[in-house]
């Protein structure tokens, strides 16, 4: 699917194959309240428009965030 053919109101298929993840990924994010999404009914629904928001916001979060040294840099003390 294409970001140009995603519709404007998707569901969990849907939004999985739109940001990449396993619709399993998608479940685990609901139920620790990551992403932005609303049920109607007993079925799970995102707006593209707010999937998209909610990506732009984690793309900017680890902007400027030094990232964890390789493991054999942290075990070594310069002598």
């Amino acid at each position: 699917m294409q970001m140009s053919d995603s519709p404007e109101v998707m569901n969990i298929r849907q939004a999985s194959e739109y940001l990449g993840v396993s619709a399993d990924t998608l479940y685990k994010y609901l139920s620790e309240g990551r992403i932005p999404a609303f049920k109607l009914g007993n079925r799970w629904k995102f707006k593209k428009a707010l999937l998209d928001r909610w990506m732009e916001s984690k793309s900017t979060e680890g902007e400027g965030v030094l990232k964890k040294r390789p493991r054999s840099i942290r075990g070594t003390v310069a002598r």
